[in-house]
């Protein structure tokens, strides 16, 4: 079976786009193909109108990654961390650090920026996290479950977060197991199984689409099936 098979998707531009799926069904493989991270065996893509294989230097400079686990030095301070980020994306000075400043302020960290990071929990760094993907405003962000594992009010705050950025330009490719979250945060949705799109539209026109179902979640279960799909 192939990660991805044969898959065919177009994302428009300003979307919160949701990628949602079972355990193995190829969300993460794509997200990492689309990132640069893996390379595709056949087929290709492209962003913002720039095919990977001729443009892939150029589209890393617009695009932004917030990987699932914690891509954070833990025995540096936040503001340690989020200066070194900022910088690999070329970012510095007064500019690096107003920006720095802002995004902490906006997510309720900024009075914790100095602060290990292996002192914070769960909730701050997920938000710490975030701030790390996007200092240099790509026009393209990947989130691989940027909620996962935090407590209500860090997953409010951060989706709030990435409407405002959304907002102002910015295109959300998004993966979730929160189904209800995504149908509330995404403007479109793919549910992918085994590589291949099994549907894709608004939350709300699949609803409308897979009788006898009042909301996304049912729509997957519908479409999916209820089997477990733990491996070993």
């Amino acid at each position: 079976m192939l990660s991805v098979d044969n898959l065919s998707l177009d994302i428009p531009t300003g979307a919160i786009f949701g990628l949602l799926g079972p355990n193995g069904a190829g969300k993460t493989t794509l997200i990492s193909m689309l990132c640069g991270l893996l390379k595709p065996t056949s087929g290709s893509f492209t962003i913002k109108g720039m095919n990977y294989r001729k443009n892939a230097a150029t589209i890393k400079k617009i695009i932004g990654v917030v990987p699932q686990e914690y891509a954070l030095y833990p025995t540096l301070t936040a503001r340690e961390n989020l200066m070194y980020f900022g910088s690999m994306y070329g970012l510095s000075g007064r500019d690096l650090k107003q920006k720095v400043a802002n995004s902490l302020d906006y997510l309720g960290l900024l009075k914790f920026a100095d602060h290990r990071i292996d002192t914070y929990s769960g909730g701050m760094k997920r938000r710490i996290n975030l701030i790390a993907g996007i200092l240099h405003q790509p026009d393209v962000l990947f989130l691989d479950e940027p909620t996962v594992g935090v407590d209500v009010q860090s997953k409010n705050v951060i989706i709030d977060y990435l409407k405002k950025i959304n907002e102002e330009g910015t295109t959300i490719i998004y993966t979730s197991h929160h189904l209800m979250e995504a149908q509330d945060f995404c403007t479109e949705i793919a549910i992918i199984e085994a590589g291949k799109i099994f549907a894709k539209g608004t939350p709300e026109s699949l609803v409308a689409a897979t009788p006898g179902t009042r909301n996304l979640e049912e729509v997957f279960i519908s479409l999916i099936g209820k089997e477990l799909r733990d491996d070993v």
